[in-house]
């Protein structure tokens, strides 16, 4: 059915509905698909990471139409809460079945091992009982993951990749029992077993994978506070979680604490750190009238903040809702596994079918053509094909990180890849992220002013001052004895020393990155500070240059910041920009045909690295950074960044490969089981045998790091 056509002067509302029984290509794809053809419904797009579909529709059409639409082919749903919540671990259920099937194969195949060497007669039986009774608890435990899928697709009459491999366990089993009991030679449950066991392993590791990509919108929901202290209209103050506020009330929010929703200073004077929303690194002063943002951090001075936005409606929420509708777009993989969804099942089956078929009419019997038809259903099995890619990034990832580099997401290296065009954050990411005084002008001090400087910086939280304490200790300076010490939000600090007034305060010029001191009756001395660029940056942007990559700077700092270090590498450079507009211009070079890839680390760059084709943020990055970004290079360094797109080039060069073997595996294969060549055992050996290839072969890229 065609999805309804938009009104134009009609808007769509938005429903989030969860589907925990989601977790493959296929089955996003016919989630996708049924939604989109109930009428009245404009589009769904699945998020697989976080189990989640976002359903744009007419009012027409409510959640529970939509419910029942995904009921109707097996998939249980409900909204989305109104608080987001991460979603259950997927890796989790799948670590006891995959421990249980490990288990299980390493003691049943060294009982197989006798029987092959030669045992017989009463020997052979028993190990048969043994394998018998080991391994059919294993099976009917380590394959639930794919008869609950199988069973739910067939009671709704479709099918899935589930479905041929429990048709195929479910028989293989069922026959070695039939073998057991009636004293015949053969029996599969080692075959079984490993099947099972590669089958969970690759589970498992794409799971792992979806959960961590989840991550990034936790970490980011948990910079809000979890409540604030709320000042009542007679004077008195209560805590109220962050739930429990709405607008209107008026939260005061002490020096260190987050704020726990939007507001408006209705009272006091503060510095706040911003850089959730703006990359901005230095603290902005606030006034009575100006507005504040949920997770942000007030430094200076208390505030009394009036609640404008609370829950889902404040900025912060909002960054989340763009991190993880960012999150939503498919790799080149992933789309063919959609494609290869719609035509495996249906393809193993017909073969397995028409080999059983084919095998009674040439009079092989009953029994004979049901294990030809097995060893089918065993040696079509897409161990191997879904092990091309996950394995090579295993290997990739863990060379990596030998180098200082942590992919976090091995999807990841496919698209990086690919990547031919590259944002950087100025702060944290082309900068260090720690600005420091000029070492000049920290020499060029007196001790006395050395030390009064020392004494004024070491009072105050603001980074700059902690910046100058930290490299006036570093150069051996003692801080002098300073009474009255005051701080002016905004300002700066004052006190007094041996009769004198002192000062260490903001310059006059605006924008300026530098501390003045003032000691009555001497002149003033300006210490310019100023965030020095990552050591070997030059280099890495010409190696990004010379890999065909053109980067530029893509910054929420001040135009003036943004400009200096834009001059020192010769980048071009977008300044001021907010999370949405970071998010923007990577949307525009997408649509343009560019493959992009965002470095970043603070707050702000959140919904920007999930946006990106790929992304890629410094070990002293935020958590929300950290936890956003594919990859996190540990080191200083700067040559972290071509090398890790090297890298990923020559692993997705062995992911080709592995294909191939894959797919000239079951070639070969394919025929041998259908003309009755291979038993279910053989089927089972081979199958394993083609994934050990795949293995191997991606064992190649353990020194793939250059």
């Amino acid at each position: 059915m065609t999805p309804a056509v938009p009104i134009a002067d009609e808007p769509l509302e938005e429903t989030v509905l969860v589907v925990p029984g989601m977790h493959c290509a296929g089955c996003m794809a016919k989630v996708e698909r049924q939604l989109e053809a109930v009428p009245e419904v404009a589009r769904a797009r699945v998020n697989l990471s976080a189990r989640q579909v976002r359903v744009d529709h007419h009012a027409r059409v409510g959640t529970p139409e939509l419910v029942a639409a995904l009921e109707a082919i097996g998939f249980a749903s409900q909204p989305r809460p109104e608080e987001l919540a991460p979603p259950p671990s997927a890796v989790k259920p799948l670590l006891g079945p995959l421990a249980v099937a490990g288990f299980a194969c390493m003691n049943v195949m060294l009982m197989s091992v006798s029987i092959w060497s030669g045992a017989d007669g009463t020997t052979r039986q028993l190990f048969h009982w043994l394998s018998a009774l080991i391994g059919v608890p294993a099976i009917v435990y380590a394959g639930r993951p794919f008869f609950t899928s199988a069973w739910s697709a067939l009671r709704h009459w479709r099918t899935n990749m589930d479905v041929p491999i429990s048709i195929g366990v479910t028989l293989a089993t069922a026959l070695s029992l039939y073998e057991t009991v009636t004293g015949g030679h053969d029996a599969w449950f080692d075959g079984t077993l490993m099947l099972l066991l590669f089958l969970l392993a690759g589970r498992a590791l794409d799971a792992a994978m979806r959960d961590r990509a989840r991550a990034g919108v936790d970490a980011l929901l948990s910079q809000a506070a979890s409540g604030a202290m709320v000042v009542a209209a007679d004077g008195k103050l209560a805590w109220i979680a962050t739930r429990d506020l709405v607008p209107g009330m008026v939260m005061r929010v002490a020096v260190g604490e987050r704020l726990a929703a939007d507001g408006e200073i209705v009272a006091g004077e503060t510095g706040i750190d911003q850089s959730l929303l703006t990359g901005e690194s230095a603290p902005v002063a606030v006034h009575p009238g100006d507005r504040v943002h949920a997770g942000t951090l007030n430094m200076d001075a208390p505030v009394d903040v009036r609640v404008t936005a609370v829950g889902q409606d404040t900025s912060l929420a909002e960054v989340a809702r763009l991190m993880e509708a960012a999150g939503q777009s498919r790799s080149v993989y992933v789309r063919i596994a959609d494609r290869a969804s719609r035509i495996y099942a249906p393809a193993v089956h017909t073969l397995a079918l028409v080999s059983f078929i084919g095998w009674m009419l040439a009079g092989a019997g009953a029994y004979h053509s049901a294990v030809i038809a097995i060893a089918v259903l065993i040696v079509t099995c897409p161990c191997a094909i879904g092990l091309a890619v996950p394995v090579a990034q295993v290997v990739a990832c863990g060379a990596l990180m030998r180098a200082g580099i942590m992919v976090k997401d091995g999807s990841a290296l496919e698209r990086l890849a690919k990547i031919d065009r590259a944002l950087i954050d100025k702060t944290g990411s082309l900068t260090m992220g720690q600005p420091r005084p000029d070492v000049a002008t920290i020499a060029a001090l007196s001790a006395d002013e050395a030390a009064v400087a020392l004494a004024l910086a070491s009072h105050s939280r603001h980074p700059l001052s902690r910046a100058l304490a930290a490299a006036l200790s570093t150069a051996g300076h003692r801080a002098a004895a300073i009474e009255a010490v005051s701080e002016t939000p905004g300002y700066g600090m004052r006190g007094r020393w041996q009769g004198l007034d002192v000062a260490l305060r903001r310059p006059d010029s605006a924008g300026t990155s530098a501390v003045t001191l003032d000691i009555a009756g001497r002149p003033l001395r300006l210490i310019p500070l100023s965030d020095q660029l990552r050591p070997d940056c030059a280099e890495a942007l010409a190696r990004l240059a010379a890999l065909g990559i053109e980067s530029s700077i893509l910054s929420g700092d001040n135009r003036r910041a943004v400009a200096e270090v834009a001059r020192a590498t010769g980048l071009t450079a977008q300044a001021g920009a907010s999370p949405a507009d970071k998010r923007d211009a990577i949307g525009r070079l997408q649509v343009a045909g560019y493959t992009v890839l965002m470095v970043g680390d603070g707050l702000n760059d959140g919904p920007a690295l999930a946006a990106a084709d790929a992304s890629i943020a410094p070990g002293t990055a935020s958590d929300v950074g950290l936890q956003a970004a594919d990859i996190v290079f540990l080191g200083d360094s700067l040559v972290a960044l071509p090398r890790a797109v090297l890298a990923a080039r020559r692993t997705m060069t062995v992911v080709r490969q592995n294909f191939a073997l894959a797919i000239g595996y079951n070639v070969l294969a394919v025929p041998l089981a259908i003309f009755g060549l291979v038993t279910p055992l053989l089927a089972a050996i081979a199958m394993s045998t083609s994934s050990l290839i795949v293995i191997a072969n991606s064992l190649r890229l353990a020194k793939v790091v250059k």
